[in-house]
């Protein structure tokens, strides 16, 4: 069963290149993953500064593998200082 995500960021505004530039390496990078169905950025029309990803995974699995790569453990320590809170990550499956 296919693993739906999306993960919100607020990013504070002197960051913002900086973190667009380590989210692009981020969702390069992820996109070659085994089981990576989608990975995309999106920014938040109205908030600059927030963003999502957004992703589908072809099994929890898969999603759990990702978990544990470098290229998403370097996003996570090189942008906690950037960010204005921690990540918010919502998990869920598909029903209709």
């Amino acid at each position: 069963m296919n693993l739906h995500i999306i993960a919100l960021f607020k990013f504070n505004e002197n960051y913002l290149m900086d973190a667009v530039e380590l989210f692009q390496k981020l969702v390069k990078e992820t996109r070659k993953e085994e089981g990576c169905l989608q990975y995309d950025l999106v920014e938040d029309k109205d908030n600059k500064g927030t963003f999502f990803l957004i992703e589908l995974w072809e099994s929890v699995d898969h999603h759990n593998r990702h978990i544990g790569q470098d290229h998403l453990l370097d996003f996570r320590r090189d942008t906690s200082r950037m960010m204005e809170s921690s990540a918010e990550v919502y998990k869920g499956f598909k029903i209709y």
